[in-house]
C-alpha cells in the first residue's frame, strides 16, 4: 500500500508515476474523498471539543447549585451529532481504504518506460546456447515415453497438470534439494516450511488481494481460505505485525512449496507441456531488510538466483521489466530467462522484485532501530528457481542426438551419481 502522506502531499505526481505502469489513478475520486475526510475530521474534532467544554460547564453548574436541564438537553443533541459525524468519518475511511487497496506500487525511477514485455530491456547474457548438430526436441517429446504423463493427469484432474514418473520425478526432486542446499549452505538463507493454504489477510498483505483474486484458487465452503499462489505469500507473512531488531537484518528465508494458480489471465498461452500449469513448484527466496539496503539486496538476491543457473550451466539472460510489465506490488523487477532449445527462445524462470515498504505497510511489518521508534521494513523476493521450468531447461539443454539427457554435474550427487537419463528405459 502506498503512503497516504505521499498521496496527500502530491497526488498529481503519484498519478504521473502510476501512468508508467499503465494504471490510471482515480485522481478526482481520491481528491473528493480526501476533501471529505478533512471536513469530517475537523467537524468530529470540533464536536468532541464542544462536548468536553459543555461537560465542564455542567460540572461547574452543579457545583454552584444551578439548574443544568438546558445544558443537559444540549449535550444530548451534541452527542447525537458526534455519533453521526463519527459514522460518516468511518464510512469515508472505509471508502479511502478500499481505493488505496487497489492502487499499485510506484515504479522506481530506474525502471524503463514501456507498457508490455516487448519494452523490457536485456541487461546481460550468461553463456551462449550450445550449438547442436541435430534438431532439438522439446521437453514434451523428450518425456513422451512416460516420464511426463499428461494423459493420466488429465484423467485425475484436468488440463494443465502432469504426472512425472521414474527418473523424471527423481530429477525434479533432485533439483529441489540442490536449490535448497545451495541457498542455505552458500548464501545463508534460513529454510522454512509453511502452510500451502493461506487466508485472505495474508494475500492482502503481499498484494494479491483484492486485485488478482481471479488468478487464485479459493477453497469453497470455508471462511476465506485460498491455495497459496507462491511461497512469497506465507513466508512474507511470517513478518505480519512483527517488530524485529535492526541488528537481525537482513532476514533471509528460502522455502520450497507447491504453487496453485488459475492462470485466468493467460488463456491459450503455453498450453503445451509444463511451462504454465495450475500446480507447479518453486524454491522461493524472501528477504526483509533496512530501507537503505533494499536496492543492494535486490542485486544480491538476483545474483543468488542466477547462481543456480550458472551451477547447472544453463544459458540465461537478465532482463529489467518496463513499467507496464511490473506486477501490482513491485517497484522494480529483474526477470531471469533461460534458453530452451526446444522452443528456440528464452523463457522466464525467475522474477526478483523489490517491493520497498509497499507490502510492509499492508502487513505492518517493522524493525526497531537501537533507541528509536519502529519503522517499516523493505521486502523482496525471487524464485530461485521455478522447479518445473528448470526441469524443462535441463531436459532440453542436456539432450543429445540419440534422445538421451546428460545429467548436470551439480545434480549427479542427488541422483546416486547417475550421469545419463534414457527416457526410453523408463
Amino acid at each position: 500500500m502506498l503512503d497516504n502522506k505521499q498521496l496527500r502531499e502530491d497526488p498529481q505526481a503519484v498519478a504521473q508515476a502510476l501512468a508508467r505502469k499503465g494504471f490510471e489513478f482515480p485522481l478526482a475520486q481520491y481528491e473528493t474523498l480526501e476533501t471529505e475526510r478533512r471536513t469530517l475530521q475537523s467537524r468530529t474534532e470540533a464536536l468532541q471539543n464542544e462536548r468536553k467544554t459543555r461537560s465542564k460547564a455542567i460540572g461547574k453548574a452543579k457545583a454552584a447549585g444551578e439548574d443544568v436541564a438546558d445544558i443537559m438537553a444540549g449535550i444530548e443533541q451534541l452527542g447525537a451529532d458526534l455519533d453521526a459525524a463519527k459514522t460518516a468519518f468511518d464510512a469515508n475511511q472505509s471508502a479511502l481504504d478500499a481505493l488505496l487497496a487497489g492502487i499499485p506500487n510506484l515504479p522506481h525511477e530506474s525502471v524503463p518506460q514501456g507498457l508490455s514485455e516487448s519494452d523490457n530491456v536485456t541487461l546481460k547474457h550468461w553463456r551462449e546456447p550450445t550449438a547442436q548438430n541435430f534438431e532439438p526436441r522439446d521437453h514434451v517429446d523428450l518425456g513422451a515415453g512416460g516420464g511426463l504423463d499428461f494423459e493420466s493427469a488429465a484423467t485425475i484432474t484436468g488440463s494443465r497438470f502432469v504426472v512425472m514418473r521414474g527418473v523424471f520425478a527423481r530429477l525434479q526432486r533432485a533439483l529441489t534439494q540442490f536449490m535448497l542446499d545451495h541457498h542455505t549452505q552458500q548464501h545463508g538463507y534460513q529454510e522454512v516450511y509453511v502452510p500451502y493454504i493461506v487466508n485472505a489477510d495474508s494475500l492482502y498483505g503481499t498484494g494479491q488481494l483484492p486485485k488478482m483474486e481471479e488468478d487464485l484458487f479459493r477453497i469453497d465452503g470455508d471462511a476465506g481460505y485460498y491455495l497459496a499462489p507462491t511461497a512469497e505469500v506465507p513466508v512474507t507473512n511470517l513478518l505480519r505485525g512483527a517488530i524485529v531488531d535492526e541488528a537481525e537484518l537482513p532476514l533471509k528465508f528460502v522455502c520450497h512449496s507447491p504453487c496453485f494458480r488459475s492462470e485466468a489471465g493467460s488463456y491459450g498461452r503455453d498450453t503445451r507441456g509444463i511451462i504454465r500449469q495450475h500446480q507447479f513448484e518453486k524454491v522461493e527466496l524472501v528477504q526483509a531488510c533496512h530501507p537503505e539496503q533494499s536496492w543492494d539486496v535486490l542485486e544480491t538476491l538476483t545474483a543468488d538466483a542466477e547462481s543456480i543457473l550458472e551451477a547447472l550451466e544453463l544459458p540465461y539472460r537478465r532482463v529489467v521489466l518496463c513499467g507496464g510489465d511490473l506486477s501490482f506490488a513491485s517497484a522494480k523487477t529483474y526477470d531471469l530467462e533461460v534458453w530452451l532449445p526446444g522452443q528456440q527462445q528464452y523463457r522466464e524462470i525467475s522474477s526478483c522484485s523489490n517491493f520497498l515498504d509497499f507490502q510492509a505497510r499492508r502487513l505492518l511489518a517493522r524493525y526497531r532501530p537501537s533507541g528509536g521508534k519502529p519503522s517499516l521494513l523493505h521486502t523482496l523476493n525471487g524464485s530461485a528457481l521455478a522447479v518445473g521450468r528448470t526441469l524443462v531447461a535441463v531436459l532440453e539443454n542436456y539432450q543429445d542426438g540419440d534422445g538421451c539427457i546428460q545429467v548436470p554435474a551439480a545434480l549427479q550427487p542427488y541422483l546416486n551419481k547417475l550421469d545419463t537419463i534414457d527416457p526410453a528405459a523408463l
